[in-house]
């Protein structure tokens, strides 16, 4: 498929990884030789110490990615999941460039990096939409809300004893876990911390969310997955002992106490991902994470 050809780029790395300042200038190179605008988050200019030897714009707030045709994420999986938050609901495509070790939602690698920005560039890629979590936190003050793009966890937090978690949909009670937690995530999340927690494998297409227990004390409760019509509230009855937390993508925290109720349904936009038309989501999940084989 055929898209615009983009005139501005943004750039959003991981400023820990020397990799990432190996390839700023090569990645301005290239820009300036297709006459594409460059623009620079506040936190790299922080980093970069003697102004760059290109011209560059700066992205001040988050509004400002609204002026972007697309904008890269050079790092990990934790880098594109901050950018993915940092982006919201202002439609930005995202392109993934990995720099870390696993890099499961990345969707270049440093070896076919200019393959695939020429590619984009010539407007020669799709979008592919992801389902974003809404979730709310009443606890206890005024009420939070959170997004999140792979999933929002629940645990014991700094307690040692399991907890009791209610989980309703709609206000239909679906089940009652003793667990060391509760997981919801989306299809994208699906391989991340659910599937190391037994969760499903769920392509990213699809609209649903997948509610896995962490280490149930039970054979019987396993990870279901919902249609993503459904509201989520998740209380904590009869627990003894606070030290509940919640995390956001695995990167934002917060604290619960006993009182607190956690919503969660699907949020009013997606978060929008450049890929191609080559891309096969299987290839992906065997080359990254070992699927369909048999221990060859």
């Amino acid at each position: 498929m055929q898209s615009s050809k983009p005139k501005r780029i943004g750039i959003w790395g991981n400023t820990e990884k020397p990799a990432f300042w190996d390839l700023l200038p090569s990645i301005a190179r290239w820009a300036e030789k297709r006459d594409l605008n460059i623009f620079l988050t506040t936190r790299i200019i922080a980093k970069v110490g003697d102004k760059p030897e290109f011209d560059y714009s700066i992205i001040e707030s988050a509004d400002d990615f609204k002026q972007l045709d697309f904008i890269l994420s050079l790092g990990g999986d934790g880098t594109l999941l901050a950018l993915a938050r940092a982006v919201g609901d202002r439609e930005t495509p995202i392109l993934g460039i990995h720099l870390g070790e696993l890099g499961f939602l990345a969707e270049v690698t440093t070896e076919n990096m200019f393959e695939k920005l020429d590619r984009v560039a010539s407007g020669d890629f799709e979008i592919l939409e992801r389902m974003v979590l809404e979730c709310t936190v009443q606890n206890g003050d005024e009420p939070q809300l959170f997004h999140a793009l792979n999933d929002i966890a629940i645990d014991r937090g700094a307690s040692h004893r399991m907890i009791n978690c209610e989980l309703n949909a709609n206000g239909n009670h679906i089940a009652h876990y003793k667990a060391d937690g509760l997981i919801v995530s989306t299809p994208t999340g699906s391989t991340a911390y659910s599937l190391s927690a037994g969760g499903p494998i769920v392509m990213p297409s699809l609209d649903a969310m997948v509610v896995t227990p962490i280490c149930p004390h039970t054979l019987t409760l396993r990870p279901i997955v919902l249609p993503d019509d459904k509201t989520i509230e998740i209380t904590f009855p009869d627990n003894q002992a606070g030290g509940l937390g919640l995390a956001v993508d695995g990167q934002v925290q917060e604290s619960l106490d006993l009182q607190a109720k956690v919503t969660i349904r699907k949020a009013s936009y997606k978060i929008q991902m450049i890929i191609f038309s080559d891309t096969n989501y299987f290839d992906v999940l065997s080359k990254k994470m070992g699927w369909g084989r048999r221990g060859e």
